[in-house]
């Protein structure tokens, strides 16, 4: 025995008999800790664990306990998995202090995965090289240079392929956009659904198209989701150069003003360039609202232009605007109004026939009307603002009247706006106080539906939860 501790091999096999289930104990315990805290480096502990400690104790027994040949094939079998383990422990990590817990935004979380794979590659088998050199001999040297040769031929025979792969994988790097944002390349314009090594997948509502990252990394294009904020909707319009350039630029606003979609406490913009040509810009709060924004503002301002005379694309006319239209529907709404024959000159010249798309603001809110509009055909709804949001308290149907609030000179307090088509006659407040003075049971018809309409809001508001006053229009 005293020979053994003499000759040294012996207090390698106690060090080795005693310190390896020790220090596999510990890293029991450590790596247990370090699952439960969620820890990247629980990786790199296990795999010392489980590879490089029982590797190492194997070649420390073989080449120190029991002192082998060191040109034994074993020894050197097991020094080379010992090396090989060991590599990788070095490089995951490295692989944890550096990447792991990269911040976001970092140059460490833009890097693509697949360089950091390379790398990894690359590193492993220059290692895998000098420890074959180290430990069995061999020449490597013309291996890699077999290698770096076989690389160039390769590459020079791929360059288009391998071209596209590199400019896919700088642009993953660079990462001038992420899955969501909106793009246009100029020839497409759509939403990021898919980045990978080779290609950018965009939705652009008609379909998924296929951008290769060479095509992109080569060519300019605009992310329309940076910088993040208000976006824009921008419309270029031309109207007649009779029409008031200021009158239409008000017009231009007011539509856009009455959006579903616009940003609350953001005003459009409208520039004249000129030649009668407006740019009007809409402010939306994301580039996928921009189209439906402007659909709906295109349509809204067809029949604004037309009430308005202007001529919206060279064209004011509005079929409604016939004569024999008109007095179709002072025919139709005669009975409201309790017409007589002596009276329908005098209405006849002070009306007019207006028009609205669905959706428009017919009556807005806070305003003593001067008009009162008799709805014709189609329907429109009435709105009140309550807890964050718009009820309907009512509607009104053809014969109905819009705007009776001009009568008792009160300020309306609810919104008005078309539920469907809506073709109104519109009679200044002059004509109808004249038919209210002379007409008392009109006066008390229109007494009593601004009651009805007050009572079905107050019903349809208690239904609801909430409470407000308005005297409905």
């Amino acid at each position: 025995m005293a020979e053994a501790f003499a000759d040294g091999w012996g207090w390698w096999v106690l060090a080795l008999a005693v310190g390896v289930p020790v220090v596999l104990v510990v890293l029991t315990e450590v790596i247990g800790m370090l699952r439960r805290r969620g820890n990247p480096l629980e990786g790199p502990l296990r795999l010392l664990r489980n590879g490089v400690i029982p590797a190492g104790a194997l070649f420390a027994l073989l080449a120190f306990a029991v002192q082998s040949d060191a040109e034994n094939v074993w020894v050197r079998v097991v020094a080379t998995v010992f090396g090989f383990l060991l590599i990788l422990l070095v490089l995951s990590a490295f692989n944890v202090a550096v990447f792991a817990n990269a911040s976001p935004g970092s140059w460490q979380e833009r890097i693509p995965t697949i360089f950091i794979e390379i790398a990894r590659l690359v590193l492993v088998a220059v290692g895998l090289g000098i420890l074959f050199s180290w430990v069995w001999g061999t020449d490597v040297g013309a291996v890699f240079t077999a290698l770096g040769v076989g690389s160039i031929v390769i590459g020079l025979a791929l360059q288009n392929a391998i071209g596209g792969v590199v400019s896919g994988l700088l642009l993953l790097f660079e990462q001038p956009f992420k899955i969501g944002d909106w793009l246009d390349t100029g020839g497409v314009r759509g939403r990021v659904v898919e980045v990978n090594w080779r290609a950018v997948h965009i939705d652009t509502g008609s379909g998924i198209q296929i951008v290769p990252n060479s095509t992109l990394s080569g060519a300019s294009f605009t992310n329309l989701s940076e910088p993040a904020g208000p976006h824009s909707a921008t419309a270029t319009l031309k109207f007649s150069t009779d029409d008031p350039p200021h009158e239409v630029m008000a017009l231009l606003v007011e539509v856009a003003d009455g959006l579903p979609t616009r940003i609350p406490g953001e005003r459009a913009s409208v520039e004249y360039a000129g030649a009668a040509a407006y740019t009007v810009s809409i402010p939306v709060p994301a580039p996928p609202d921009a189209s439906p924004a402007l659909t709906v503002y295109l349509s809204w301002l067809w029949y604004a232009a037309r009430r308005r005379g202007f001529a919206l694309d060279g064209d004011a006319t509005d079929p409604v605007a016939e004569p024999a239209r008109l007095d179709e529907a002072i025919d139709a709404v005669g009975a409201t109004l309790h017409l007589r024959e002596e009276d329908r000159d005098d209405v006849r010249a002070a009306a007019r026939l207006e028009r609205y798309g669905v959706g428009e603001t017919v009556l807005p809110v806070g305003v003593v009307p001067d008009e009162v509009r008799i709805v014709v055909s189609g329907r429109a709804s009435i709105l009140v603002e309550a807890d964050g949001g718009r009820v309907e308290v009512g509607v009104t149907d053809p014969g109905e009247l819009i705007g009776q609030t001009a009568l008792t000179r009160e300020r309306t307090q609810a919104l008005t706006i078309a539920a469907e088509i809506l073709t109104v006659v519109v009679l200044p407040l002059a004509t109808v106080d004249q038919l209210v003075r002379s007409r008392p049971r009109l006066a008390q018809e229109i007494g009593r539906s601004l009651e009805l309409k007050r009572v079905q809001a107050a019903e349809v508001l208690a239904r609801q939860g909430v409470s407000a006053e308005l005297p409905p229009r």
